[in-house]
Formats: structure tokens, C-alpha cells, sequence
């Protein structure tokens, strides 16, 4: 506007002046090989703003063609772009709905012009492998990760969780691996890596990342204590499995005080010693946890203890009863003692001490077993009558 401007005030002033200085208009020879051009200097102004005003009529041309095309595009652009919004919103809605195949339909077309198209990739890869179409995921999951860039880890937890959901675990603990390398804290990451792990038996790496998950809040106190055992109990079988009971027992003397004092741990651990025929140690562990603390679970590993000083499981069952009362099965425990070796009257009393708690078919069959031994045969076939019926009444027919 301003060259506009310029110029209609030079015509104008010259419309002015002109007529003022029509006998003073000089001479003006412009003079080349072939021909010369003559005129005044008014007529050279006027070509001059002739000239200009063809110029600046051309700029103008060319920038409305120009910003003609540039709209264009960008109306194609975005035309597109809107598209693809509209195609993602209604993606998400039958996301929800469960309908994997318009989800991944959806996505994928105009994913390109999407607002995040690399989320829009990821997102149809899951669908494409909730439906079993493995091919179609890894065309969209190749897809994302050209788009990404150096934002690698949405493409890989995203990878890790289909490989996962087709039980392909070593090849998702694989890059579950490399994950936790750049992101060490991630929770995603560490959620993948536990079901990888578990799955795989990888017991050392669960409670390598434990700490990690209770620094990033990734489950619950209770959840992680869980995961916790149930690796011990895993590279105690391991343990087992690789060097048997001397290996076993090594890799137990490793472990911490305060692990070893752990009551599941300690069942496990006497429970794999007996299966390996060693008796001994098993007491040794079973002995030690009933004095740091009381459990069902160890007093009921003593009747399969075959050890050779049976006078210490019947002396610390004695000194639970004490402590604890007598519960049933403390007495019925204690009476599968007794008659190991051949203490039949105190056995049989022991188990008239359980029954009289509560009914129990097995001690009714051990006291009747006891009654044999002390030749009473009728209340041995009363206690037999007794356990068929309370066996009846828990497992009527059908």
C-alpha cells in the first residue's frame, strides 16, 4: 500500500508541476549502435513510472498465484489431517466397544496425517494382534518405528507387549532387557519385565528390579513381598534341580539372616530337604522356625521328618502345646509321633485330645490303628465307624 501510495502522489505531483515546467523539459539522448532513443525528461519520469507500475503488477500476479497454490495445498492438507482426527476419534469409541478390526482400520488410514501418527501406528498394532493378525501388527509396528525417531520406547514396550501376548516370552525379555537399560524406572517397563520374568523363570532378575517397582510405585507392598517368595521358592528349585541337596543347602547358608528366617521360605526349604532323603537338615529348619515363630505349615512337615533323633520333634511339639494350647493339631501331630515309635497309649491319647476339638477322619483312623496295637478291637471298630461317617457326610454321593 505504501508503494501505492508513492506513486499516486508522483503522479499527481507531476499533473502539477508538469504544466509549470512544460518549457523547461530538457533533453534526454539515449544513444546505442543501432539506434538512439531521444525525449525530454518528463517523458523518461513517465516511462520510469510506467515501467514501475508494470513491475509491481507483476509481483502481485505472481504472489496471488502463488498464495493461490499454497491454499490449495494447504486445504488438501488439511482436509486430510482432519480426516484423520475424525478417524481416530471414532477409532477410540470402537476401542471401546471391543471391535479390534474398525480399530485398527481406523488408525491406520491417513495414520500419516494424524496428530501423533506414531501413536495411531502403535495403537493398530495391538488391535491387529488382539484380532490374530500378527502380520498386519508388525507392518504397523515397523511403520511406528520409522516414524519415531529417537523416541524408541513406546515402540519397543508396545513391541514387548504383543510378544508377550503371543507367548513368544524370551524374545519379549529380550528387549525387555534393553528397555531397562534407558528406562530403568519406567512402570510399564517394569510391569512387562515382572510377567517376562516370571514366565521365563528368570528368579534372579525378578528381585534384581524389585526395588525398582517400589521405588516407581509399581504394585503393591503385598504384591512385591509376593514376588519376592515366589523367586526364593524358584531359585530353590532351580537350586535343587542343578546340584541337589548339597546345592541346595549351599545356596541356602548363602542367603541372608533375615531371609532364611522367613516362614514360607523355611516350609519350602525342609519340604525340598525330605524330598531329597535329607531328614536331618530339614529338622534342623523346621526346629529353628517353630522357635522364632509358630506355624501350621512347619508343624505339619514333622510326621514326613524321618530323622534320627525323633526326641526333639516330640520335645518342641510338647513346648508348643505349652505355649500355644492344645490344639488339635498339635495333639494330632504329636500322636503321629508317638506312634512312630510305639508310644500306642500316649499316641491313642493324644489323638482322643484332637477328636475331642473337632472331628477328623485321619486321626480317627490313626486312634483306631492305636486301639489295635493295644488290643482293643471294639472301640477301634467304633472309631472306624466314626471316620466312615464324618467321610460320608463331608463327600456325600453325587
Amino acid at each position: 500500500m505504501l508503494k501505492v501510495f508513492i506513486l499516486f502522489v508522483l503522479l499527481i505531483a507531476g499533473v502539477v508541476v508538469g504544466p509549470m515546467i512544460a518549457g523547461h523539459q530538457g533533453y534526454v539522448l539515449i544513444q546505442t549502435d543501432n539506434w538512439n532513443v531521444e525525449t525530454s525528461v518528463t517523458g523518461l519520469v513517465i516511462i520510469l513510472i510506467i515501467s514501475l507500475l508494470i513491475i509491481l503488477g507483476l509481483e502481485w500476479l505472481l504472489r496471488r498465484l502463488f498464495h493461490t497454490g499454497a491454499r490449495t495445498r494447504g486445504w488438501f492438507t488439511g482436509r486430510k489431517r482432519r480426516r484423520a482426527q475424525r478417524h481416530t476419534q471414532t477409532a477410540l469409541m470402537k476401542l471401546a466397544e471391543g471391535d479390534h478390526r474398525q480399530v485398527e482400520k481406523l488408525l491406520s488410514k491417513d495414520a500419516d496425517h494424524a496428530e501423533v501418527p506414531v501413536a495411531n501406528y502403535l495403537l493398530a498394532a495391538e488391535a491387529a494382534q488382539q484380532r490374530g493378525d500378527e502380520i498386519r501388527a508388525n507392518q504397523h509396528l515397523e511403520r511406528a518405528a520409522e516414524l519415531s525417531d529417537n523416541d524408541v520406547i513406546p515402540v519397543e514396550i508396545t513391541r514387548a507387549r504383543i510378544l508377550l501376548a503371543r507367548n513368544e516370552d524370551h524374545a519379549a525379555r529380550h528387549g525387555i532387557d534393553r528397555l531397562l537399560e534407558v528406562a530403568p524406572r519406567h512402570p510399564e517397563v517394569l510391569r512387562l519385565a515382572e510377567q517376562a520374568y516370571v514366565r521365563t523363570g528368570a528368579w534372579g532378575s525378578l528381585i534384581d528390579i524389585l526395588p525398582a517397582m517400589e521405588k516407581s510405585q509399581v504394585g503393591d507392598e503385598q504384591h512385591r513381598a509376593d514376588l519376592q517368595q515366589q523367586a526364593w521358592l524358584g531359585l530353590m528349585s532351580q537350586a535343587m534341580a542343578d546340584q541337589g541337596s548339597e546345592g541346595l543347602k549351599r545356596w541356602w547358608s548363602n542367603l541372608s539372616r533375615k531371609t532364611r528366617q522367613q516362614t514360607a521360605l523355611q516350609v519350602a526349604m525342609a519340604d525340598h530337604l525330605i524330598e531329597c532323603d535329607d531328614h536331618q537338615t530339614a529338622q534342623d529348619i523346621v526346629l529353628d522356625g517353630l522357635k522364632r515363630h509358630y506355624d501350621d505349615r512347619l508343624v505339619l512337615l514333622m510326621p514326613r521328618i524321618k530323622s534320627n533323633n525323633p526326641e526333639a520333634l516330640e520335645k518342641a511339639l510338647r513346648q508348643q502345646i505349652k505355649q500355644h494350647g492344645a490344639t488339635p493339631l498339635l495333639h494330632s501331630t504329636l500322636g503321629q509321633m508317638l506312634m512312630r515309635h510305639g508310644e500306642w497309649q500316649q499316641a491313642a491319647e493324644a489323638f482322643q485330645q484332637a477328636l475331642a476339638q473337632r472331628p477328623d477322619a485321619f486321626d480317627y483312623a490313626w486312634l483306631a490303628d492305636a486301639w489295635d496295637r493295644l488290643h482293643r478291637p471294639e472301640e477301634a471298630a467304633k472309631m472306624r465307624r466314626e471316620g466312615l461317617l464324618l467321610t460320608l457326610k463331608n463327600n456325600p454321593d453325587p
